[in-house]
């Protein structure tokens, strides 16, 4: 079981950013099928998605929409970033379960 939302399109991505403002936050998984930490920390950021209803859990295919990742400076697999109120809060690149569980931390917190 997982809240996670896939985004599809750059438009779902454009309406998933818009719905944080308004005091909002979303956590966006920026993976690929090919890497492999970002299939090793997948089912954790499943569980988190659980425990954390008042945060968007987001996850985007970086094959499928490089303009997306390339407009939000995705450079590295996985990369967490964190927004609120449609605005970039921080970024964690890398599988660090403990920087991204920091992450939502804060965004659990505005």
């Amino acid at each position: 079981m997982s809240r996670v939302v896939h985004i599809q399109s750059t438009e779902e991505w454009r309406k998933a950013i818009e719905e944080t403002k308004g005091g909002k936050s979303a956590i966006v998984d920026f993976t690929a099928i090919w890497c492999g930490p970002c299939q090793r920390v997948a089912p954790e950021f499943d569980k988190l998605s659980l425990a954390h209803l008042e945060i968007a859990f987001l996850k985007v295919d970086v094959d499928k929409l490089q303009d997306v990742a390339a407009e939000c400076g995705v450079s590295a697999m996985p990369t967490f970033i964190g927004f609120h109120n449609g605005e970039k809060v921080d970024t964690v690149v890398g599988a660090s379960m403990d920087k991204i569980r920091s992450l939502i931390a804060t965004l659990s917190s505005k």
